[in-house]
């Protein structure tokens, strides 16, 4: 497969582009994450999300510690080609490193802020204390 037109991406100033990670079933959102032209490159050949971590500076494969793996099914770039979302399979039911089966598990009401999640996993027993 031709990956020439991941270096035309618009990529921000430390050469990242925001990736919405939505389940391919639901239609839910899992996460948001950044990638890097090398994790968008392996990301589409390897059909598993892989990032760029932008508080360890570092490449890292979703689930490469937990187990909780995003299979793609399907990518997709917005109009000015500076968000990529991917469409996948969450495998170990899992996206976020708290152990909730998505990022977005607080949700604002009337009387604050409140925890709305599924719990999945916990993150001590997985990453260590």
């Amino acid at each position: 497969m031709d990956l020439s037109f991941v270096d035309g991406l618009k990529y921000d100033e430390n050469g990242l582009i925001p990736c919405v990670a939505q389940d391919a079933e639901t239609g839910e959102v899992l996460m948001v994450a950044y990638m890097n032209r090398e994790s968008l490159k392996d990301t589409i050949s390897k059909k598993l999300a892989s990032y760029w971590s932008r508080s360890r500076q570092k490449y890292w494969v979703k689930g490469e510690s937990s187990g909780n793996t995003q299979e793609i099914k399907e990518i997709r770039l917005d109009c000015d080609k500076d968000c990529v979302l991917i469409k996948i399979k969450q495998n170990g039911g899992a996206a976020c490193h708290t152990g909730m089966r998505s990022c977005f598990y607080f949700k604002v009401t009337d009387d604050g802020l409140v925890e709305d999640g599924v719990k999945v996993f916990n993150p001590e027993d997985v990453y260590g204390a």
